[in-house]
């Protein structure tokens, strides 16, 4: 028996002491983790905002911006986020003051704030005649000031200076009655990725120490003799910057492991400094694509915010991202802390201004989908700078924009949803998709093979996935990969190709208590430090889904075919050619060429109550697609699983429950055709109280409405 399989085998022994204890704890329970409804938060408003800038107008337009914002609703500003420059202009000369004034009239208002530190935009004495303190990206370009996120935040002095601002700002403010919320910086990592600054190098260096303890370990773990890249000590250990061909897979994924550590560190460091002066939560504002661990930023936040400038055919990504940031933090509502009142813009480039009705939709899908905050990005145009053709409230000139309207119909709309919403939570999903932030650096170090079409990076894979659910009318959820998987029936996980023992643990518990594991394409090929496995081709993946995987290759463009029952299937992607190694593993889809012979890509095997099913090819192509939409099918309907929603393309349906347990549905037109949904009968509508007359809602463009099932 070879090292792998024994030391799998002794895996899951342990693994199956877990849940010897108990028959079902939850997965969450097995792990030391939270219950999905862990916080205890109640909502008690909606909040409809708008992101401000009093220091770039003059003091007196402040009274009139507020009688102006009071007409449409707005009951919160964002504030904060690019005035160091303005709270001190001089070196260590710093005042709150005019910042306190503003908050002050604000209050008096009764409009609330959150406030953001001021870190994105360090001013230019922090870097003029000091070009160490300078971001230097990937080509080994040294960043100059002039826009934002040009300094290294490693350099000790920009940390000092940061932490500076940060503790005089949560100081003289972190008890003004206005403040709500704190936001940390702004868009961390939205213009650049990994620093190779000095700096950085110094401070990666460090974060090698402290992970491998000996040079020795590293050079083992990396198999760092290929290409003579063999190291004697910790300093030696390069930055991933140009080289004649490409760096060690290991380095590489680790610069990007060690820099989104990092930047979470800063974060860290910040929340550290307000918690000593200010009770006030904390957040900060990302998306999906940009370059940070998600769920290590948000493990020392109070609640997830994010970004979304869709246009109108794009809406889609709102779904997405309320889905991954309602599941970031459980039992805390998230926020759209900016989004566009019409369009997206900065020189050279715009997006189409928003239909009649969209930014109503906007809203709403997000209150629905568990929001607690809408804020859209800005108030006034900007008439200056690098974003001047970018949508607002009001323009430049202070005249209403053809974005007023729209939040007016967002205004009306909230205070209908409100009650409804402070009433009643989202419903917990039973069918999720990991997220891993590990696996997206591996990928973004050794993309994956695909042909034209296939989505280019690990986020899209996983919106991929997702977006199969949403399209079947599935409720569903995006899971960080440590997570809990409490309230859960069915998992997906793609494109994983580092999976943990820790993950597996827990996943484990799921399974044998009656959950169903689907593990996708991609996943367990690759080791922790981002090298192939020696004793088997998915490591512990082999064991735990009863396989032996005999080859791993790319399949695109090989002509390789597939078939599962009476389907004949087409590939893109890599494949692990496996067989079955348990008499418990259940071939269920083989592959058909002579180089991979006797060999499957589906496979089912029963543990405990549930089941472990590997997907190790990616069936493509419209029949690839209905294929893999029926083995979830397949799946869920096995699990009792929610009966999906039956709603034409471009409606949604946002299930919520109340405390009494009754079941509001928060349904939004959001393509601007109108649609259908299939409703119980019986059912009442939530704000008028009429029971609806037939069994088929009918909608018109962008119209939404609120059931009580």
């Amino acid at each position: 028996m070879n090292t792998t399989r024994r030391d799998a085998m002794k895996f899951m022994a342990s693994a199956a002491s877990l849940t010897a204890a108990a028959p079902y704890l939850s997965a969450a329970a097995a792990a030391g983790a939270g219950a999905v409804n862990s916080v205890d938060y109640t909502m008690n408003k909606l909040w409809h905002g708008v992101c401000y800038y009093p220091e770039l107008w003059p003091v007196e337009d402040i009274a009139r911006d507020i009688a102006e914002m009071k007409k449409l609703g707005i009951n919160v500003i964002r504030i904060g986020e690019f005035t160091w420059s303005t709270l001190e202009p001089r070196e260590g000369k710093i005042s709150t003051q005019f910042m306190r004034e503003v908050m002050d009239k604000f209050h008096a208002a009764d409009i609330a704030v959150v406030f953001c530190t001021p870190t994105p935009t360090p001013p230019v004495w922090l870097t003029h005649g000091h070009p160490d303190r300078l971001f230097v990206n990937a080509d080994g370009e040294r960043l100059i000031h002039g826009a934002r996120q040009h300094v290294s935040y490693e350099h000790p002095a920009v940390r000092k200076a940061c932490f500076r601002i940060v503790e005089a700002l949560a100081k003289d403010l972190g008890d003004h009655p206005a403040l709500i919320a704190w936001q940390i910086d702004n868009e961390l990592k939205c213009h650049v990725a990994e620093d190779f600054s000095p700096a950085a190098i110094a401070a990666w260096h460090k974060w090698l120490q402290k992970r491998y303890v000996t040079i020795e370990r590293l050079n083992e773990d990396w198999g760092t003799h290929m290409w003579s890249t063999h190291y004697q000590s910790f300093e030696q250990v390069p930055a991933p910057l140009k080289t004649p061909f490409l760096h060690n897979a290991s380095l590489s994924t680790a610069y990007r492991l060690f820099n989104r550590e990092s930047i979470a560190e800063f974060s860290d460091l910040q929340c550290d400094i307000i918690r000593q002066y200010s009770k006030a939560p904390i957040t900060h504002n990302t998306n999906p694509a940009f370059n940070v661990s998600h769920e290590r930023l948000f493990k020392n936040l109070d609640f997830a915010a994010y970004d979304a400038y869709p246009s109108s055919k794009e809406w889609q990504a709102l779904v997405f991202r309320s889905d991954m940031y309602r599941a970031a933090k459980p039992g805390r509502p998230f926020w759209l802390m900016e989004t566009s009142v019409s369009h997206n813009g900065w020189l050279g480039n715009h997006s189409a201004m928003h239909p009649d009705g969209f930014l109503k939709a906007e809203a709403v899908l997000v209150y629905g989908l568990g929001g607690e905050g809408v804020n859209y990005w800005l108030w006034r145009q900007q008439r200056s700078g690098a974003e001047i053709s970018h949508s607002a409230v009001m323009s430049s000139w202070f005249k209403p924009t053809t974005g007023y309207a729209q939040v007016k119909q967002v205004e009306a709309a909230r205070k209908q949803l409100e009650p409804l919403m402070i009433a009643s939570k989202p419903l917990v999903p039973e069918i999720a998709v990991t997220w891993s932030d590990h696996a997206r650096a591996m990928i973004e170090t050794e993309a994956m093979d695909k042909e034209p079409g296939f989505p280019e990076t690990y986020g899209g894979l996983v919106q991929l996935w997702h977006g199969l659910l949403f399209e079947q009318g599935y409720h569903r959820d995006v899971r960080f990969e440590g997570a809990t998987l409490e309230g859960l029936k069915l998992l997906i996980t793609p494109a994983m190709p580092y999976v943990s023992e820790e993950f597996l643990q827990r996943v484990i518990a799921f399974v044998k208590a009656g959950g169903v594991w689907l593990i996708a394409p991609g996943t367990g090929t690759r080791t922790r430090e981002h090298t192939v496995h020696t004793d088997s081709g998915m490591g512990l993946l082999d064991a735990v889904a009863g396989v032996e995987t005999q080859y791993v290759f790319p399949l695109t463009a090989t002509g390789i075919t597939g078939t599962a029952g009476d389907k004949t299937l087409n590939f893109t992607g890599w494949c692990a050619a496996v067989t079955a190694a348990t008499s418990d593993t259940k071939v269920l889809g083989t592959l058909n060429s002579p180089l991979v012979p006797g060999t499957a890509f589906l496979t089912e095997r029963r543990l405990g109550k549930g089941k472990v099913v590997l997907l190790s090819a990616h069936p493509t192509g419209d029949e690839g697609k209905v294929f893999i939409k029926n083995l979830i099918q397949g799946y869920a309907q096995a699990l009792n699983i929610a009966t999906p929603f039956v709603a034409t393309q471009g409606t949604v349906v946002c299930p919520r429950v109340d405390k009494q347990g009754k079941h509001l549905w928060v349904i939004i037109n959001m393509d601007g055709v109108g649609g259908t949904v299939n409703i119980p009968a019986n059912t009442r509508d939530a704000i008028t109280g009429q029971i609806a007359a037939t069994t088929q809602l009918q909608l018109g463009s962008y119209e939404w409405r609120v059931v009580s099932v």
